[in-house]
């Protein structure tokens, strides 16, 4: 978490987290879930938008390249 910290003070709404080694792909908004925020028309969707997009893309790759996270 600490070598998070410079990317959150730079990018908060658009970072991205991965979690690698899954038989699965995921990705997920940096900020968390923001319930603090949700449904008071103030959030920004941009970190979502750049967790399904990369997380599409690495689906791709995947299926380019014909691996898994089973491979490694």
């Amino acid at each position: 978490d600490q070598g998070l910290i410079p990317v959150k003070l730079l990018e908060r709404d658009l970072a991205v987290n991965v979690t690698v080694g899954l038989s699965a792909v995921r990705t997920s908004p940096d900020h968390g879930t923001a319930f603090d925020i949700a449904g008071k028309g103030i959030a920004d969707p941009g970190s979502m938008g750049n967790a399904i997009d990369l997380a599409v893309k690495m689906v791709k790759s995947r299926q380019m390249t014909g691996s898994s996270a089973s491979d490694a």
